[in-house]
């Protein structure tokens, strides 16, 4: 059975309730989901969250979904509040799971167009239903753009030349497959990185532009505190700085309240204010692990429990 990153830690934080009431919001290949529903009473219920329509339509998925603890829903995890509040759960979530990043399907399929290992369309939606492919994107966006783009969200040093690479060869034929894409971006960067291919950062940040991963996460987490009850745990794995700078900025927001005066003790709306309290540091892969499962590597988990 494959087992996702950091699988007994995330059980473990849960601290799952028999009879709680629980989320996943990132369904995947359905790891997380199985190992809470294993710890659940027959009172207990899981709701799990996905764009991609391969994740809801998979084997595990549609196996899981004979349990009647368990419900599954097609939307982005941005939609969590909404999910919650249609099933009157709203203040009564025991615990939220935010597993971000590809998995390892979406990877694996040519035909997604996330990887620049194998060639296929330039995709890159996690809902290939909805929104402009990665094609479509690199093919209307303007080169300022995509150089702020690559540059924030691939942290690309070469992102004015890739971008006007892009734009060159579109007035030319638009870039339409994966190794198009990775040929041209190999062309344009002329200094590579030791043990990393030169398409890697472009990649990661067409991929987030696309699919508009920061805003989701940072409407995700706010969303999140609304709906946990009093005591309720979120643990959120995060496997770039990117994602993790917004979660950990976000907890200790969250955790200080609005208003932080250096000497004054806080005042009793300042302390209203705050929602979360920080639980533990932040964890990551084992040696184990890191050997199992190289992907684990880049997994940190940060842990936080609703006031």
């Amino acid at each position: 059975m494959h087992l996702p990153v950091l699988f007994k830690e995330v059980l473990h934080e849960l601290t799952i309730k028999p009879d709680g009431i629980y989320i996943d919001c990132t369904f995947g290949r359905g790891g997380h989901s199985r190992g809470i529903l294993q710890q659940l009473g027959p009172a207990g219920q899981l709701l799990a969250l996905d764009r991609d329509l391969d994740a809801i339509q998979s084997e595990i998925a549609q196996e899981l979904l004979k349990d009647s603890r368990f419900q599954l829903e097609h939307c982005c995890f941005s939609q969590l509040q909404q999910a919650v509040e249609k099933r009157g759960w709203k203040g009564k979530v025991d615990g939220i799971l935010m597993d971000f990043g590809v998995s390892s399907p979406q990877l694996d399929n040519a035909q997604r167009g996330f990887s620049f290992m194998h060639d296929g369309p330039l995709d890159m939606r996690m809902d290939c239903n909805s929104g402009l492919s990665a094609a479509e994107w690199l093919a209307s966006v303007s080169e300022e753009d995509l150089v702020q783009v690559l540059f924030d969200y691939g942290e690309e040093r070469f992102a004015r030349r890739i971008a006007n690479a892009v734009v060159t060869q579109r007035l030319e034929k638009p870039l339409e497959t994966t190794r198009q894409f990775v040929d041209l971006l190999v062309e344009a960067i002329p200094f590579k990185e030791k043990h990393k291919h030169p398409a890697t950062r472009s990649f990661q940040a067409v991929r987030i532009a696309v699919n508009r991963e920061l805003e989701e996460i940072s409407s995700v987490l706010d969303q999140a505190v609304n709906v946990l009850a009093s005591g309720g745990i979120m643990v959120v794995i995060s496997f770039h700085s990117l994602e993790d700078r917004i979660v950990k900025r976000f907890i200790r927001d969250e955790s200080r309240g609005k208003y932080t005066p250096s000497k004054l003790p806080l005042q009793a709306e300042e302390l209203a204010a705050i929602r979360l309290k920080k639980r533990g540091k932040a964890i990551k892969a084992g040696k184990q692990e890191l050997a199992d499962n190289p992907r684990s590597r880049s997994a940190v988990m940060r842990v936080a429990q609703r006031k």
